[in-house]
């Protein structure tokens, strides 16, 4: 477990926006995968969003054209920007990272399940009101 901290989150009307961050100092951000992974209630957490191994970025299809990830090396961030938002992205938002998720057979971080990433973050709650 690493000290990463997501900053931002909150509530917020159908059709807003929020940003987020994520901090982990010491984590060499332009030498791993890194992304962001939603769990809404009674569900699994699974990728929108992610920085892979090689540098590309990969969003899952609900969020394509409404999310941006993107990261500050320098300031060892990463950020989630959210448009266009909607109910269903009522969930709490963690940071992750892995570095061996393509030699376990992984092709992307999106992809990769609980047990296999290296580290979580605290998580931020976000809620979308209709």
């Amino acid at each position: 477990q690493f000290d990463r901290v997501e900053l931002g989150g909150g509530s917020v009307q159908a059709g807003g926006f929020l940003r987020f961050s994520c901090s982990a100092p010491g984590w060499p951000h332009d030498k791993i995968g890194m992304a962001w992974f939603p769990q809404a209630p009674g569900q699994e957490r699974e990728g929108v969003a992610a920085f892979e191994l090689e540098g590309r970025i990969t969003y899952a299809e609900p969020v394509k054209g409404r999310f941006t990830i993107s990261r500050d090396n320098a300031k060892n961030t990463l950020y989630l920007q959210m448009n266009s938002l909607k109910p269903e992205d009522t969930a709490t938002y963690y940071c992750a990272a892995a570095s061996d998720y393509v030699l376990n057979g992984f092709d992307s971080f999106l992809s990769v399940p609980f047990a296999a990433v290296d580290a979580w973050g605290q998580g931020t709650l976000v809620t979308v009101s209709s």
